[in-house]
């Protein structure tokens, strides 16, 4: 199995928030008397670049170079590192103050003084290079952005002209295909990316309002109907053999908002809307019973069961909390839930532990193994969609809650590639998927009508 990148956090934000305030300092520092870190650029003698700090770092770091005969003017001073082009913060000829840019591959460093017309008249370069590190990055993957809800149009078509991909809801990808991912779409179609084909189509279902698509242990797909009758159909069985294009009538059921399928013994588990109750359904023994009760009614809940199958994670939209429910591995069956993050009732945004967390309107979540874990008990994090925050948030094995991605510049919501945390924004993301394979995370970001991709820089 490969090991993926995903983990990696920004463990500098502090150290360049150190460092930032430091520029701010030598870049401010003036007394009555001109100094010598006052002085313009002069044409008559080099420019020389002495050092710089710190000597490693990715997309968005602060960087301070030291040298001499930078000048004193920011509108003619041009940084490159590895090529690409750095915003320069500010500069005291002496020493510059500059933020690392995406792609500075080679880590090569260079000062260029430009001229009236913009014209480079001098240069200089650094003898040591900067060890540039590849960072997790958001992207738009599929999808067109539209400014206007009335210009919305929606389309089957190629990767690259696929029109508005509307409301992912829930992201699943064939167990035996890898490059088909589907997404339920709840009240808007569902949709097949095919990425072999680089092709985006509908996949029709014949029913209204899907929430969840899942996969029994043979790659027949669950299709869960989130309908309003006490007797109709809540779950279907769509057969491979069909090629998803026919359906068996699993078991009658009223608003099945989650559905998931155990991964070791094949049981269906399925919430209920309005009865507030998580059931089982066992597809040898066509046998429908109580799982357990949700500790409220009327309201959405979501299912993620842990790759191994020790645990579930229910996720409570209107309820803004996540709890978990253990396997009984003799009993065959989940559990009672607890409480693992958020508080029930109280919407918000704050990382934190178990219930000092706050969440608003989580929707799907994934699994994704962290090799920092290899041995512990569990050795996977959980990625999931924090809709009304706008962010995917990261929980732990041990109940942490911490921002991911999104959120970046005034926190609210909007659309922006880049770093995940300074410049990544979204609106209303809620669906989202670890592809082991690529080693990249898709997001569902609803409000956006696309499919963005967090993945390390390519």
């Amino acid at each position: 199995m490969k090991k993926s990148n995903y983990w990696k956090s920004e463990h500098g934000h502090l150290y360049g928030v150190m460092l930032a305030f430091i520029a701010l300092c030598f870049l401010g520092c003036k007394d009555n008397s001109e100094k010598e870190g006052d002085l313009p650029f002069s044409p008559d003698i080099p420019i020389v670049i002495s050092d710089f700090t710190p000597k490693e770092g990715g997309l968005g770091s602060r960087l301070v170079l030291y040298g001499d005969n930078f000048g004193n003017d920011i509108s003619k001073v041009k940084v490159t590192i590895g090529g690409q082009d750095a915003k320069v913060i500010g500069v005291k000829n002496e020493s510059l103050y500059c933020i690392v840019p995406a792609k500075a591959y080679t880590g090569d460093i260079e000062v260029c003084i430009l001229g009236v017309d913009g014209e480079e008249i001098a240069n200089g370069k650094a003898e040591k290079t900067f060890a540039y590190q590849k960072k997790l990055r958001v992207t738009t993957f599929l999808g067109k952005h539209y400014e206007n809800a009335n210009d919305v149009v929606k389309k089957e078509g190629p990767f690259n002209d696929c029109g508005a991909l509307m409301r992912i809801f829930w992201l699943t990808f064939d167990p035996q295909n890898h490059n088909h991912l589907y997404y339920a779409g709840d009240t808007e179609s569902c949709r097949l990316i095919d990425f072999e084909k680089e092709y985006v189509s509908y996949f029709s279902t014949g029913l209204d309002r899907v929430d969840a698509l899942s996969w029994t242990m043979n790659g027949d797909m669950v299709i869960s109907h989130n309908h309003a009758s006490d007797t109709k159909i809540g779950n279907y069985l769509s057969t491979r053999s069909s090629n998803f294009t026919q359906k068996e009538n699993l078991n009658v059921a009223r608003g099945v908002n989650g559905a998931a399928i155990h991964p070791v013994n094949g049981e269906l588990y399925y919430t209920r809307y309005r009865a507030g109750d998580i059931r089982r359904y066992d597809f040898e023994t066509k046998k429908d019973e109580l799982a357990f009760n949700y500790p409220y009614t009327a309201v959405a809940v979501y299912l993620v069961i842990h790759p191994t199958g020790n645990y579930a994670y229910l996720i409570g939209y209107e309820k803004n909390y996540i709890m978990r429910s253990d396997y009984d591995w003799d009993k065959k069956t989940f559990t009672t839930p607890y409480l693992v993050c958020g508080l029930a009732g109280t919407a918000g945004y704050a990382d934190g532990v178990g219930s000092s967390a706050r969440l608003n309107g989580p929707v799907q979540g994934t699994f994704a193994k962290n090799p920092e874990y290899a041995g512990q008990a569990d050795e996977y994090d959980f990625y999931f969609c924090d809709k009304n925050n706008h962010a995917v948030r990261k929980l732990t094995p041990l109940g942490r809650v911490s921002t991911f991605a999104g959120r970046g510049n005034n926190g609210d919501k909007g659309y922006s590639d880049g770093d995940l945390r300074t410049e990544a924004r979204f609106n209303s993301p809620e669906g989202i998927i670890y592809d082991e394979e690529r080693q990249c995370f898709f997001v569902g970001d609803s409000g956006n009508y696309l499919l963005r991709k967090i993945a390390n820089e390519e």
